[in-house]
């Protein structure tokens, strides 16, 4: 089974969800975003990865975040967490968990997830 971890990074709180293959959730977790501070943020995701994939043997890891990844430059840019703004943020999320990530604005994964998400028989669109 490959399981699913989903990482949202608010301005508030960073969320997170482990799915199974019928993207039932097993288990979620939810800490307060570090305010100002780059590194912190990636440790506390780091953290939430780390928990989330404790006695999981394969995962795929999608994170949502405020701003979008430029794709001349691979920094975070328009976002309104300003610590990420001219970051590789994905680059060092990946090199501290050592796994590619899937990672998008999270207001285009909002609406890649209602698209989707027929499950219980209605979907926005």
């Amino acid at each position: 089974m490959l399981y699913k971890i989903g990482v949202d990074l608010g301005g508030t709180k960073i969320e997170s969800v482990l799915l199974d293959d019928d993207f039932d959730v097993l288990k979620r977790k939810r800490i307060p975003t570090p305010q100002n501070n780059y590194r912190q943020i990636i440790d506390s995701i780091t953290f939430l990865v780390l928990e989330m994939s404790e006695n999981v043997s394969d995962f795929s890891l999608g994170i949502c975040t405020p701003g979008t990844i430029s794709k001349q430059t691979g920094l975070i840019k328009n976002s309104n967490t300003q610590c990420l703004i001219g970051k590789p943020f994905k680059e060092d999320l990946e090199n501290q968990i050592g796994k590619k990530i899937s990672m998008e604005n999270d207001a285009n994964c909002f609406a890649m997830a209602e698209a989707i998400s027929d499950k219980y028989g209605f979907s926005c669109f």
